[in-house]
């Protein structure tokens, strides 16, 4: 029997738990600090799930703690939950959640269990095609990733903030900032996303891609804005966020060496953010649970799953990526 708690029951959350219920967990824990908005998703899920009213962080009787609530609270929420000695989840793509969790690698070495980095739609599902694509190469020396769309009102507002914040790549053995909103490129996404003008912004995507590729020159992370976006990145959210979000599209490019060759894949998926946030989420979930994870400690999916497997979850639950791949031309991406 398999039991999961939920943290944030968000647009996110609440697809998550609907994919347990369905499909994996025998029953879920319901936590949020709208303790309204939990109950409402338990009467919408059934028997199978329950609301427990106990604080946020307090000790919880479960197999796996999956985070999906607000960002920038995620690090410390995990660091709270730690000692229960059972696998914890984060969705958060927040570069501070993502810091504050990789630092918390020793003591869940030391505890024997796995905190799981970043299990969205991006980071997530790019950080399981970037592994998935590094096995096609002799050696993958370049990943960059593109993503648009937002899973929801908090997920707009924290890519709201990164647009305004210092971007964060690797550059030749060490990591580089550069403003946010600079950098321009078109970047191209499977339809009905199509083409789309992305920018630099605050985007934990290459702190997990790095120590999963330690060859890397260099990882790169970019988000799809318009021009009132980068204008209005500094200030507070002057219009309403849709509940759940709209369509959105992530794209994961790799440079390296095939043979003699020098070569370049691409993957793209399409899918609304908070819908594929949520699968992915539940198969990192149920790896945890079945003990399929690399190892014990924090990381990103790039370092804990078997990708192959991964994704063919993932197909199974709707979610497909695309790929096509050319010869790589032109100067390095930066």
């Amino acid at each position: 029997m398999s039991r999961v708690a939920i943290i944030g029951v968000g647009a996110v959350g609440a697809r998550l738990a609907r994919q347990l219920v369905s499909t994996d967990a025998d029953e879920v824990v319901l936590r949020d600090e709208d303790r309204g908005r939990a109950e409402m998703v338990a009467q919408s899920l059934g028997e199978r799930s329950r609301v427990d009213t106990s604080g946020i962080t307090a000790p919880l009787d479960v197999d796996v703690v999956v985070l999906a609530g607000r960002p920038r609270v995620h690090a410390d929420q995990a660091a709270a939950l730690l000692s229960n000695g059972v696998p914890i989840i984060s969705v958060s793509d927040d570069l501070a959640d993502v810091r504050g969790l990789l630092a918390l690698d020793r003591q869940a070495r030391q505890l024997g269990t796995t905190v799981v980095i970043g299990a969205g739609f991006a980071p997530g599902l790019t950080c399981v095609l970037a592994a998935h694509g590094a096995r096609l190469f002799d050696q993958v020396d370049e990943i960059h990733v593109a993503k648009a769309g937002t899973g929801g009102p908090a997920c707009a507002r924290q890519h709201h903030r990164s647009l305004g914040r210092m971007s964060v790549d690797w550059r030749d053995g060490d990591w580089e900032s550069r403003a946010g909103g600079s950098g321009r490129e078109l970047c191209w996404f499977p339809e009905p996303i199509g083409a789309q003008d992305c920018y630099r912004a605050e985007l934990p995507d290459a702190m997990l891609l790095v120590p999963a590729f330690p060859q890397l020159r260099r990882a790169t992370s970019r988000m799809a804005a318009t021009r009132r976006d980068r204008l209005t990145a500094r200030l507070p959210m002057l219009w309403p966020t849709h509940p759940e979000g709209g369509p959105g599209a992530i794209r994961v490019e790799l440079r390296g060496q095939r043979g003699t060759a020098r070569d370049v894949v691409v993957f793209g998926a399409m899918d609304r953010p908070a819908v594929a946030a949520g699968a992915v989420a539940a198969v990192a979930t149920q790896f945890a649970v079945e003990g399929s994870l690399r190892r014990s400690g924090a990381a990103g999916l790039a370092e804990l799953v078997e990708p192959l497997p991964f994704l063919q979850e993932l197909a199974r639950r709707g979610v497909r990526a695309a790929t096509f791949d050319g010869e790589a031309t032109g100067a390095p991406r930066g």
